[in-house]
């Protein structure tokens, strides 16, 4: 009998519309808006959820439990996630299956180099490509019995998660940003961007970001990043 409710959890079998049933997914993401989409995305699949939002939270939740699915981001208030997938491949007995995301579509070489399994681009909002990412790296056994038809159906997060993440990226300038910081605010404000589709806000992080990779002077990009964020906060809140 399974002691535990992860265990207890582990004994539920796949079907064709929940077919993650049985398995824990860990979501380690810092933007609370792309945690809630990962959040849907495995609820809709059966799959039991856990979230830390940095490496050291991520560290605490291994302590305690042995998720089957790892989803990490790449970018992570104090490191790169390529630091723990690095750790977690190497790891025996290995993580069933680990994934990489990040809205940085170029990051997925790296990623895969680390020894993750697969890689998801931001906006994480499709359920069926979410479940053939992992499904396609379980073991067959594992998988539900019978046809399955591949869901089209997406999900769609709550705003008030994305009005959260605006308001750290306003904060966060308001603190004053050092270069680690800039790199760091430009990686997460590109990922929140993306996910919500907003291609204003993407091009300001984006120019962040060349501003710091060839050595110039950023002021100009964090004004017009802080402007954008701005409005968008005012926007919701009027709203």
């Amino acid at each position: 009998m399974p002691e535990r409710l992860d265990d207890f959890l582990h004994y539920r079998k796949p079907t064709a519309d929940r077919p993650l049933m049985g398995h824990t997914v860990l979501v380690v993401e810092d933007s609370r808006f792309a945690s809630e989409a990962m959040r849907l995305l495995c609820l809709r699949s059966g799959a039991r959820v856990r979230r830390a939002d940095s490496l050291q939270s991520a560290n605490r939740h291994l302590v305690t439990y042995r998720p089957s699915v790892l989803v990490v981001d790449l970018g992570l208030p104090d490191g790169s996630g390529l630091s723990l997938i690095s750790e977690l491949a190497a790891a025996n007995p290995r993580i069933p299956v680990i994934l990489a995301t990040s809205g940085d579509d170029g990051a997925a070489d790296a990623a895969i180099a680390a020894g993750a399994d697969g890689f998801l681009a931001k906006p994480l909002s499709q359920l069926g490509e979410f479940q053939q990412a992992v499904l396609e790296r379980l073991p067959n056994e594992e998988h539900p019995t019978g046809l399955r038809a591949v869901s089209k159906d997406h999900v769609d997060p709550d705003t008030i998660a994305l009005q959260d993440d605006l308001a750290r990226v306003a904060r966060v300038i308001s603190e004053g940003v050092d270069p680690d910081t800039a790199d760091y605010l430009a990686q997460f404000t590109t990922g929140i961007a993306r996910s919500s589709k907003d291609a204003a806000l993407e091009e300001a992080a984006l120019a962040l970001g060349r501003a710091r990779s060839t050595g110039q002077e950023t002021g100009n990009a964090l004004r017009q990043l802080a402007g954008i964020v701005e409005t968008r906060l005012e926007r919701r809140a009027v709203v």
